[in-house]
């Protein structure tokens, strides 16, 4: 299946819709969108995984890279994401102590005004 990608601004926050699959193949993809966005300054970003579908090793090192990239610049990079074997990943990792979780994109806007 193939990477979806869209981007809309809420205020002063960037919502990066992704949806289908985030592997070796396609993580190239939302690594050259979030560095576009970070390169736009775009230092807000909730990456909002509700359509994600599959996420590899791969995917969570673009993820960490996005945060690096936008923690450069003070900024946040949160994730929406209410699947459990996708949060299970995060989880196993580690990783929910790193990014701001949230089960919903409104309660990811109201948390990161």
């Amino acid at each position: 299946m193939d990477l979806s990608l869209d981007h809309r601004s809420e205020g002063d926050r960037t919502i990066l819709e992704v949806g289908g699959e985030v592997d070796v193949y396609t993580a190239p993809k939302l690594r050259e969108r979030l560095v576009e966005l970070v390169g736009e300054g775009h230092y807000k970003i909730i990456v909002d995984m509700t359509k994600v579908e599959f996420l590899d090793s791969t995917g969570l090192g673009v993820l960490v890279g996005g945060l690096k990239r936008v923690r450069s610049h003070d900024g946040t990079l949160a994730l929406v994401c209410n699947q459990e074997r996708i949060l299970k990943i995060f989880r196993i990792t580690g990783l929910t102590k790193v990014f701001p979780m949230f089960d919903t994109l409104d309660e990811a806007l109201a948390d990161t005004q």
